[in-house]
């Protein structure tokens, strides 16, 4: 008697085991189940992805800042820069100014002044 319930209890608890394991996959190969699953990792690899370009990018960024301070040392710009005024520019007499410009065409010179009446 003790064997019969022993078997009878045994092979109900696998039929529990099989059916429910057979619901569960049932369960994950429906439609809605599998765009789920499919999203999921859509996203879980765009965020990798980005996680990797944003480290890329911070590399490219890094080089391009090493890269400048290189070309900067090598032409002088990162050398100090004396801040003093160049010397002051001499200008030409006020009393040039006015004078009328003299033009030689073919011989024949002639006068030009701005100002003067036409």
């Amino acid at each position: 008697m003790f064997r019969r319930t022993f078997w009878f209890t045994a092979g109900a608890a696998a039929g529990v085991w099989a059916t429910t394991k057979v619901n569960r996959k049932l369960r994950q190969l429906t439609p809605e189940s599998l765009a789920a699953t499919a999203a999921n990792k859509a996203i879980e690899t765009g965020q990798r992805l980005k996680d990797r370009a944003v480290g890329f990018a911070g590399d490219v960024r890094d080089g391009m800042a090493q890269r400048e301070a290189e070309l900067g040392d090598a032409l002088g710009l990162n050398a100090s820069v004396d801040h003093e005024l160049p010397a002051p520019r001499r200008h030409a007499a006020i009393e040039n100014r006015n004078k009328p410009k003299t033009y030689v065409v073919e011989g024949t010179s002639y006068s030009y002044n701005r100002n003067e009446d036409h």
